[in-house]
């Protein structure tokens, strides 16, 4: 499996930007995906997550309603939309994809096996 992250960048407080993430190697529809995020010095966190259809999905509550996940499965692909950004959302952004099937929509770092190699986000003050 390969998840490769991107749309990463520098964006003044305030502003947005959409991050990707493109899978392959396993049928993608069929798999909850999720974004998590690190930033210097501290552990990685859960973001958001989306369940197979899209019609689910779950926020941190610190970034809720400002970013908003999404996906498409006709291109193995899935989103990260990021509105009113926050020094402190500045870290390293990875999507993610359990091994396995879950019911529920998993927050947890343990229960992804496979991540992407991450893409930078900087917001400036």
């Amino acid at each position: 499996v390969q998840l490769q992250a991107c749309g990463g960048g520098l964006v003044q407080t305030g502003g947005s930007l959409k991050l990707s993430c493109a899978a392959s190697g396993r049928p993608f529809s069929n798999y909850i995906m999720g974004w998590f995020r690190q930033a210097p010095g501290k552990e990685r966190e859960f973001v958001a997550g989306i369940n197979w259809s899209g019609a689910t999905t779950y926020y941190a509550d610190s970034v809720k309603d400002r970013f908003t996940i999404s996906r498409d499965n006709a291109k193995n692909t899935v989103f990260l939309q990021m509105n009113s950004l926050k020094p402190e959302d500045t870290a390293v952004y990875y999507c993610a994809m359990p091994g396995g099937d879950w019911v529920f929509i998993p927050k947890m770092t343990s229960s992804y096996d496979y991540w992407g190699k991450g893409t930078q986000v900087t917001v400036s003050n």
